[in-house]
């Protein structure tokens, strides 16, 4: 599969994100709609954003019973998006639940990847906060092959565990890999972190990159070091 940037857009209003990706006059980015910028602007905003001709990873992170989840999916299915997101904890039954709503009559669907455990959780805080006394590497295998098992595309991991996870469930599997950061920018918030030109030796297939993009003084420059740096 073709490695590829995916720019986090997580504004609060349509006129902030359209601004931003005006700003694109040759490149139209693979882009993230997350929570903050769907609960402030509906669907239309995911319509509007793909008639510009982007691709959408729509991150809202779904977690509820299995039946919950099915209806919610063969909503977001005729979004036309090109990938959306679960949380693995939901269990193998809540993920197969959401293939079978996120599946259009026609047999297509969007790609499906699970959340492992989030970029801002460590060992500590999973521990702790969590109760889960295992390892955060094994938590993440294990929550990767119950994906697996369940149809899923892929998972959302750190860089740091996407070699680990195309061993567990194989290359064919993607791995969707946040809390990627330039050298000689700040962590922020994440605790597990990596270059682009580290997520690529590692083996990740898309990387999802926010502030290091949206905050630049220049963003296209910095979407084109991260593609540089990543997919070249």
């Amino acid at each position: 599969m073709g490695k590829d940037v995916i720019v986090a857009c997580d504004f609060a209003s349509a006129e902030q994100v359209f601004s931003f990706l005006d700003k694109f006059q040759d490149e139209k980015p693979f882009v993230k709609i997350g929570m903050e910028l769907f609960y402030a602007e509906g669907p239309e905003i995911v319509r509007q954003i793909k008639a510009r001709g982007h691709k959408i990873f729509l991150d809202l992170k779904l977690h509820d019973i299995p039946n919950t989840v099915k209806k919610s999916m063969s909503v977001l299915s005729r979004l036309d998006v090109d990938m959306t997101n679960l949380h693995a904890a939901g269990t193998i039954a809540m993920m197969e639940a959401a293939i079978e709503g996120l599946t259009r009559p026609d047999g297509t669907r969007p790609m499906l990847i699970a959340v492992t455990q989030l970029t801002s959780t460590d060992q500590e805080r999973m521990t702790n906060d969590l109760l889960i006394g295992r390892p955060i590497d094994e938590v993440v295998m294990h929550y990767a092959h119950n994906a697996k098992i369940a149809g899923l595309d892929g998972v959302v991991c750190s860089p740091l565990e996407a070699d680990k996870v195309h061993d567990t469930c194989g290359k064919d599997f993607c791995t969707v890999t946040p809390g990627v950061r330039f050298a000689d920018g700040d962590v922020g918030d994440q605790k597990r972190v990596m270059t682009p030109a580290q997520a690529k030796e590692i083996g990740s297939d898309y990387i999802v990159v926010g502030r290091p993009i949206t905050a630049a003084a220049d963003p296209v420059a910095a979407y084109r070091r991260c593609v540089s740096e990543f997919c070249d």
